[in-house]
């Protein structure tokens, strides 16, 4: 079958192009019923790891924008790169290895680069490139592997309980720390994994990446937005463990149960407003410059 065999759609404005639907649907429907398993599965770890429960939305929002650029897609010349199929068997080799050693990220990640592979022998590079910021968001939706997590969270956990003893410090509030655990003159705070802020640190870096496309034009600023929220996300927790520490110093019971959850929340919510500001303050030092309009002689 000819990648290129298709109905004849155009947008407006645009020269007629064959859309291969019935290619398109099929790949898609493969797709789909190989890696049915492996996708349920994963979306199950989403639903019972409140590290990944951003992982719904990952697909959702990477299909909202690729639709959102269908007039651009209808206007893109379909030129069909047989590199895509070689991605697809490596994917599906991948597959097949990552079921045969029970590897959990190998199989999740090679429907990533399926999907990738589809896209490219399908539409060719130009829809690699319309597509990229839809297709370089899918790996977030990917658990990381525990030998990775481990060596981030760990850091991130030291880091957090080494900015919260000396705000404590600062504030007069007796406190020893050793490695991750903070000895106060009524109790023990133990920073662990949960509140090593690599959950806020997904979940913002994802969201950066949307509030990027929905506010701004320039990709260089997109960019910017995308790597100042791992600084924001670290740092808001770290704020979050201080204040976790002053104020169970007053109420132990405000650092845990419901207390501890409000407190990520609200965590969360002071981190976006500050990538806001990060966005607003780049906006003010390098203010888009609109085109000058052509005088029109009657």
């Amino acid at each position: 079958m000819n990648p290129n065999e298709g109905t004849a759609l155009s947008a407006p404005g645009a020269k007629s192009i064959a859309v291969p639907w019935a290619n398109i649907g099929w790949i898609l429907g493969l797709l789909v019923l190989a890696y049915l398993p492996i996708l349920s599965r994963m979306a199950n770890q989403w639903s019972n790891d409140d590290d990944m429960s951003h992982g719904f939305f990952v697909p959702a929002v990477a299909a909202y924008i690729a639709w959102s650029r269908k007039d651009e897609l209808l206007a893109t010349e379909v030129k069909p790169s047989y590199w895509g199929l070689a991605l697809l068997l490596w994917s599906i080799v991948q597959m097949t290895l990552g079921i045969l050693g029970a590897e959990l990220f190998l199989q999740r990640s090679a429907f990533v680069g399926s999907v990738w592979g589809a896209v490219l022998f399908l539409g060719g590079w130009p829809f690699i490139r319309a597509l990229a910021l839809p297709l370089l968001m899918l790996p977030l939706m990917v658990p990381i592997p525990a030998v990775i997590y481990n060596q981030i969270t760990f850091p991130l956990q030291l880091f957090a309980s080494s900015v919260a003893e000396h705000a404590l410090s600062l504030l007069g509030i007796p406190v020893l720390r050793d490695g991750n655990v903070l000895e106060l003159a009524n109790q023990k705070l133990s920073v662990v994994e949960a509140c090593s802020g690599i959950r806020s640190l997904m979940s913002l870096t994802f969201l950066s990446l949307f509030y990027g496309y929905l506010s701004e034009r320039r990709l260089w600023v997109r960019w910017s937005i995308f790597l100042a929220s791992i600084p924001i996300a670290v740092a808001a927790n770290a704020f979050r463990v201080s204040a976790t520490g002053v104020l169970s110093e007053y109420n132990p019971d405000l650092a845990q149960g419901f207390f501890h959850t409000l407190e990520g929340g609200v965590s969360f919510a002071f981190a976006f407003g500050l990538m806001i500001l990060f966005h607003v303050i780049v906006k003010k030092l390098f203010p888009l410059k609109e085109p000058n309009p052509i005088a029109v002689q009657a």
